[in-house]
């Protein structure tokens, strides 16, 4: 399958899926009066899913790999914020562990995307 617009990454359509559910659950109880975090883990969020359309758009290798790089550390800020959410009992075991690993999923896919553009600028190199 070929790749034409950002929308057909795979890492893209996880990463709107997180971000959903991240709306999904800062928009309940304690969480939404919590504008500080609540505002923090959504952008956050929303960063991963841009980060990927924008580098994506840019259709420049260099820059997409940049961009990944920044949309992989965002993914890295909610999963860390997820931490918080949980400590304080904005949300459950049950749904840390899942937006946890939806998290770290989404990572990995994200390294492995940027390791192959990388590949793609070194081959374009020589």
């Amino acid at each position: 399958m070929k790749i034409e617009r950002f929308e057909d990454l795979i890492a893209w359509q996880k990463a709107r899926i997180l971000t959903k559910k991240i709306y999904e659950i800062t928009n309940k109880g304690d969480f939404a009066r919590d504008y500080g975090l609540r505002d923090q883990i959504r952008r956050a969020s929303v960063s991963v899913m841009s980060n990927i359309a924008e580098g994506f758009e840019r259709f420049n290798q260099k820059e997409f790999h940049y961009f990944l790089n920044v949309g992989k550390s965002s993914c890295g800020e909610v999963r860390s914020r997820l931490y918080i959410s949980y400590d304080v009992g904005y949300i459950g075991n049950a749904k840390f562990t899942e937006l946890r690993n939806d998290c770290i999923e989404l990572s990995k896919i994200l390294g492995k995307l940027r390791s192959t553009v990388e590949a793609k600028m070194n081959i374009k190199k020589t």
